[in-house]
């Protein structure tokens, strides 16, 4: 008989949970050195007191929004290695001074970030909204530089948000990464900058913002494909409070693994594709969140990872959907725009071909995601679904309690994946699918199965993919966390980290 088992915090030591002990993270799972290079500057940098004053309504913020763009801002760039440089472009709803400050994401004892510097304040002004190009519906935006950082050569790299708060007392913020490529780590976590921009509907006023989904009508509603934007500009602030959407999934990964205490490090997607990454230099690569928007050179540099002996750990579902390219702006700036053509035909396919589903590009579909992940999209989820455990005698599993058959409720949510016996999948890999969780798909699909999978090489390299896009909320956002996510996932890195074995 199957179970269900609830969900509850937890706390230190031995835990009941739905009638069985899970002992607690406290006990059973100690901080860790790093392997690689005998120092972990993430464990010293998380012992620094934390706060939680980049939230908007403290000191009485309010949040800004598209329509009038009170305070906003972008990046000069996804990503910044310690010591350079990067420019911050602002605009308010009318001429005044505003501060920007910078904080590092991490757990600092469950502030979530640690405040790091407060610029002096600037001068800022409103900006001219940008049209979209008439025929790619890209929408990019020329305005100055308002504030330069220059990054400290002690910086931690991370995850950072560059917070704007406005004289007359409205605040938005922007993320980037700062980047240590010459440390070796043993975990890199990889941000899904390209994707985060795929959805990026700004402006959302009612009448402008466009994303590689959708776009308004003249009408001021919603639209879809007539509408929506062939490429997309990192040159414009994230909707309304500049938050990209399901930041959540990275942000709760980067805190859980920091509060566990492993040795990690931080990319941007963009830096995969131009070339900034060795996997070799790290033992697993985590992709945290939903990364669903590849280019040729992202996805050539996940292959080389497995075959160097990197293990690859996909947090969340959906991922390496769409092929795109990554562009230079119409001035000539590097990793600035994103190019997906989707059903419309593609002008300009170049040698890795048109920017179309990884799963249509090659014959006999050979370039299917399942081909390097194991699993792939398989559909959408109306509401959550509970994950179904498989194979609860693997090590994956190890210190939950869970038999097969047990459900963990409302795991399985948004976006799932799930094997597919007529696509590609891993060479040279024993499959291990830890779930088969049965849901029905909303988009009128039928039902479905959601499969967590693992995939092992005869050099004994693991590829995950959890398959949902709650398991990484379920890491450490209060409203989704789980006692058991958080051990499997303990356990996958744990293994990641051990000497290798092979199979």
């Amino acid at each position: 008989m199957s179970r269900r088992v609830a969900l509850g915090a937890l706390g230190a030591g031995a835990v009941a949970v739905a009638g069985y002990q899970l002992r607690g993270e406290a006990e059973s799972l100690p901080k860790r050195p790093a392997a690689s290079t005998g120092k972990n500057p993430v464990a010293r940098e998380n012992r620094s007191a934390g706060s939680q004053q980049w939230r908007i309504g403290q000191s009485g913020t309010r949040a800004a929004d598209d329509k009038k763009i009170q305070i906003q801002g972008y990046a000069s760039a996804t990503s910044v290695s310690r010591g350079e440089s990067i420019d911050f472009h602002i605009s308010a709803h009318r001429a005044q001074e505003c501060t920007v400050a910078v904080y590092r994401v991490g757990h600092y004892g469950g502030d979530g970030a640690r405040h790091l510097l407060t610029g002096d304040p600037v001068r800022v002004e409103p900006r001219e909204r940008p049209v979209p190009d008439p025929d790619t519906g890209l929408i990019a935006c020329d305005w100055p530089v308002a504030w330069t950082l220059d990054v400290p050569g002690a910086w931690v790299s991370g995850i950072y948000l560059a917070v704007f708060t406005s004289a007359d007392g409205f605040r938005s913020s922007t993320p980037f990464v700062v980047r240590d490529t010459e440390r070796r780590s043993d975990l890199l976590m990889v941000l899904p900058f390209t994707t985060y921009q795929a959805y990026n509907l700004w402006p959302f006023d009612g009448r402008t913002g466009k994303n590689l989904y959708k776009g308004y009508t003249p009408a001021g509603e919603i639209g879809g494909n007539e509408e929506r934007a062939l490429q997309v500009s990192f040159d414009r602030p994230y909707v309304d409070t500049g938050v990209p959407r399901w930041f959540e999934m990275d942000t709760a990964t980067a805190r859980w693994a920091e509060e566990a205490g492993f040795d990690i490090t931080y990319a941007s997607s963009v830096d995969l594709h131009e070339g900034r990454i060795d996997p070799a230099r790290y033992t697993a690569v985590v992709f945290s969140g939903h990364d669903e928007y590849w280019s040729q050179e992202m996805r050539d540099c996940a292959e080389e990872a497995v075959e160097a002996g990197t293990h690859l750990a996909f947090l969340a579902s959906n991922n390496i959907y769409f092929h795109i390219r990554v562009e230079p702006s119409a001035d000539g700036r590097e990793g600035r725009v994103v190019t997906c053509y989707k059903e419309t035909p593609d002008p300009e396919p170049g040698a890795a071909g048109p920017t179309v589903r990884w799963r249509k590009l090659a014959k006999k579909r050979r370039k299917a995601e399942q081909g390097l992940l194991g699993v792939q999209y398989n559909g959408i989820l109306a509401k959550p679904a509970p994950l179904v455990v498989r194979e609860s005698g693997h090590w994956f599993w190890k210190g939950t309690g869970l038999r097969d058959g047990d459900s963990i409720p409302d795991l399985v949510g948004v976006e799932a994946d799930g094997f597919d016996p007529s696509m590609p999948r891993p060479a040279d890999s024993k499959q291990t699918l830890l779930a088969a969780s049965p849901y029905t798909d909303s988009w009128g699909r039928g039902r479905r199965e959601h499969n967590a999978s693992l995939c092992e090489n005869t050099e004994g390299t693991l590829v995950f993919v959890a398959g949902t896009f709650h398991w990484p909320l379920a890491l450490n956002e209060p409203a989704h966390l789980n006692p058991l996510v958080q051990r499997a996932t303990r356990n996958l890195v744990d293994r990641m980290l051990e000497p290798r074995r092979q199979v």
